[in-house]
């Protein structure tokens, strides 16, 4: 497997913009992060500084959330939230010119906290359309832990989808969540590979790092690669012991 660390949950001690060459000490080629500014639209000095510390560390951009909102306060990304998407869709086309430029193909949307509707549908059909024009995919994710979020399980991403009607859209497998909210890993990652656009992990309970908790990632991501994903798979847990030596066991 490869493995990616997640800049928004490792190496938070750090100023974001010291965090990719963190990430290259520690033995990672590869690196991904939620929304990185304060805003959907940021300053042209912003994002300029944010790209220069990704190439000048020599790690891969492999993942990119789009603007999620206020995350602090519970906001969950901008998806399926009426009145503002022109603001998601402003900030799509900023995610995809970071993206190009990075050779990033993995953009994640997440849902926000309405129901599905027809505004989402919208909105991820062009998030897709417009990923597609640089050769990314557009994946979804079903969360844990977020009271308001309506996508809690790998069935209900591909219900939404499937709607979306686009070739490059994928479901955002994170094992910590998945299995949080009661999902049936060993069928996903048997019988839907082929529907997978990225992979993240952390263990459960406590949401550390391989082997902390009882999830057994290991055996999941084996039949992962058995199956044929050949994605990265990105470390999104809370530090418990500080080491790295999780990601030579497979």
């Amino acid at each position: 497997m490869r493995y990616d660390v997640n800049l928004s949950m490792l190496f938070t001690e750090l100023p974001l913009l010291d965090r990719p060459a963190a990430a290259r000490a520690a033995g990672f080629d590869a690196v991904e992060i939620w929304w990185p500014f304060a805003d959907a639209v940021p300053p042209a000095l912003e994002i300029e500084r944010f790209t220069g510390a990704i190439r000048d560390a020599g790690v891969q951009l492999v993942g990119l959330n789009f603007f999620a909102g206020d995350m602090p306060a519970g906001d969950r990304g901008l998806v399926s939230w009426p009145g503002r998407e022109q603001e998601f869709r402003a900030n799509v086309e900023v995610t995809a010119r970071i993206a190009e430029g990075l050779g990033c193909t993995v953009l994640n949307a997440l849902f926000g906290n309405h129901e599905p509707n027809d505004l989402a549908l919208e909105n991820l059909a062009f998030a897709a359309d417009v990923a597609a024009e640089i050769g990314a995919t557009v994946v979804l994710e079903p969360l844990s832990g977020a009271p308001r979020y309506p996508i809690l399980t790998a069935g209900q991403a591909f219900d939404v989808l499937d709607q979306v009607g686009r070739s490059n859209v994928a479901l955002l497998a994170d094992l910590y969540h998945l299995a949080g909210n009661g999902d049936d890993l060993d069928v996903l990652v048997t019988e839907h590979v082929g529907r997978i656009g990225h992979v993240q992990i952390a263990d459960a309970p406590g949401r550390g790092e391989p082997g902390t908790g009882e999830l057994g990632l290991f055996g999941y991501l084996a039949k992962l690669h058995a199956g044929g994903y050949q994605g990265y798979v990105g470390a999104e847990y809370k530090p418990v012991t500080g080491s790295f030596d999780w990601k030579d066991q497979t």
